[in-house]
């Protein structure tokens, strides 16, 4: 049975897993441990919660916390009060969230109190941004600023809501009723929201859990970030829906991450390849237990055959895959299928996903823009038609702004990037944003960024920069302007200062011209 069909709407899916699942084990964090049946009615706690404050179906509550079990709970609480989801990316700055707050007009936040040794309460505060829609900031943390309210309170502020009530609201959701909002940086450099149903959610991430042949009581390390689809779809909903252990990483540490498949005996290990690629080559790798792993699936960038190859033999993993995404397309087009050729699952990202299309425009062989049509391609961005006009044909094709290669069985292969975005370390960097905000600096005249290979990260940011006259700014300070004002990813790892950048008779910057530059220089 379809996803979509099984379980309605994800609040459905939540109830339908505590039923289910009851006595399981749902979430380990540190010395907590859940059962599908607690974790059940801690989401319904937070949902009457939120109900307790004022949240309205279709009201939009944002999460901007790390991969913990707070943002699982607060998040489907959410939903199942019949909220609008919006997942923040945890290195946003101040300015960055706040956009997208008030972007969305989100009614509620659910903000972490410190992580990596970033207050995010004290970062949006300085932000200071007019936020006339925010009615209340609940701080996932024992302590919150006067105007802010603590977990705990804002829980104990539900209690007088009686189960009934919450259950009656989770009901009447539609399957058709926008499930998240998943903001992602566009070639204009501010982010768009893609709004994507409860029907796409379940339907997409049943059918991902059937490939990637997820099982129940596979115990699943979850360190992709949950703003992101890939961790909160590929991972807490389709735990939900196979009875899988969630296990949350809020940042990635190669030792965090042994020690936590040698302790919890994980078998599930999605990630990018660089996760892999340094989990192989770590020194300590032998002392820990690792026998337990059974399934890698990657994707975000090129995987080298030998990872591949390496993960079969090296770790004796049963099931290595590879997918190809967007928000844009609910986080899902294409997946390699078990049993593929290693060369297949490195080569290539596999092949669409049932009940979609896939299409390259160009001659068969040849790399193309990739368009993709299909139940999972979003209803559109938030509040913003002319945008969508221009992302999705009037017969409904996606026009990803991926460039790639359809192979005679169907597999694709991703080739380039129409947007420029480069990858680093899994993490989606867009030059024109980049660009937008190393322009703000006062001595920055023009500026243009690409992306260069990175043997850690896979790719970095570099910057060209023209200096505005009589400026004496050099790369170290540009750089360290940049640590401050923007998200580490985004950060320039190299600025080289030109008299002036290349541009075409339309006056856009070639590029290309500047690739092939830096492919001389870093080569």
């Amino acid at each position: 049975m379809r996803g979509d069909e099984e379980w309605s709407t994800v609040a459905q899916l939540v109830r339908a897993a505590a039923e289910r699942y009851g006595e399981r084990e749902a979430v380990v964090e540190g010395r907590t441990r859940l059962t599908y049946t607690e974790l059940g009615a801690r989401v319904e706690r937070a949902a009457a919660a939120c109900m307790a404050s004022g949240v309205e179906p279709g009201d939009r509550v944002a999460v901007w916390a790390p991969n913990t079990l707070d943002w699982i709970v607060s998040a489907l609480g959410a939903v199942t009060a019949g909220a609008v989801l919006v997942p923040l990316n945890t290195r946003f700055k101040g300015a960055e969230a706040a956009y997208v707050l008030d972007r969305c007009r989100a009614k509620l936040l659910f903000v972490t109190g410190t992580f990596l040794g970033t207050s995010y309460v004290a970062s949006l505060r300085r932000a200071a941004a007019e936020l006339p829609h925010l009615e209340q900031v609940v701080v996932l943390a024992d302590t919150a600023p006067e105007d802010y309210v603590t977990w705990k309170d804002f829980l104990a502020a539900g209690e007088g809501i009686p189960a009934e009530r919450v259950r009656a609201r989770a009901d009447a959701i539609a399957p058709s009723a926008p499930s998240d909002i998943i903001y992602t940086s566009g070639t204009t450099g501010r982010p768009k929201g893609a709004v994507i149903s409860h029907a796409q959610t379940l339907r997409c991430y049943a059918i991902w859990s059937e490939l990637a042949g997820l099982r129940e009581g596979d115990r699943y390390l979850i360190v992709n970030p949950f703003f992101h689809t890939f961790g909160y779809k590929a991972g807490v909903i389709a735990c939900l829906m196979r009875g899988a252990t969630m296990i949350p990483q809020p940042v990635f540490n190669v030792d965090t991450v042994l020690a936590n498949i040698a302790a919890e005996r994980v078998s599930v290990l999605p990630g990018p390849p660089t996760l892999h690629q340094s989990l192989l080559d770590h020194p300590a790798r032998a002392t820990h237990d690792l026998s337990a792993l059974r399934l890698v699936v990657t994707g975000a960038a090129v995987v080298p055959l030998q990872l591949v190859e390496r993960l079969r033999t090296e770790l004796h993993i049963g099931t290595v895959l590879t997918a190809y995404g967007l928000s844009e397309a609910s986080g899902i087009v294409t997946m390699c299928r078990r049993g593929d050729p290693p060369e297949t699952v490195a080569a290539t990202s596999g092949r669409a996903i049932p009940g979609t299309e896939l299409r390259v425009l160009a001659a068969p062989g040849e790399p193309g823009e990739i368009l993709v049509r299909g139940f999972h391609v979003m209803r559109g961005y938030f509040e913003d038609p002319e945008t969508t006009a221009a992302t999705i044909t009037p017969d409904g094709w996606l026009r990803t702004g991926d460039v790639g290669v359809l192979d005679e069985a169907g597999n694709l292969r991703i080739t380039d990037r129409i947007k420029d975005m480069f990858i680093v370390g899994g993490f989606n960097a867009y030059p024109a944003e980049i660009e937008q905000l190393l322009g703000l600096h006062p001595d920055v005249a023009d500026v243009a960024v690409i992306g260069i290979p990175d043997p850690r990260l896979g790719e970095v940011g570099k910057a060209y920069a023209v200096r505005r006259p009589g400026a004496t700014v050099t790369a170290d300070d540009l750089i360290a302007w940049s640590r401050r004002e923007m998200a580490n990813y985004k950060v320039p790892r190299a600025v080289e200062f030109v008299p002036e950048l290349p541009r075409n008779a339309s006056g856009k910057v070639v590029k290309g011209e500047l690739r092939r530059v830096a492919g001389h220089s870093w080569g």
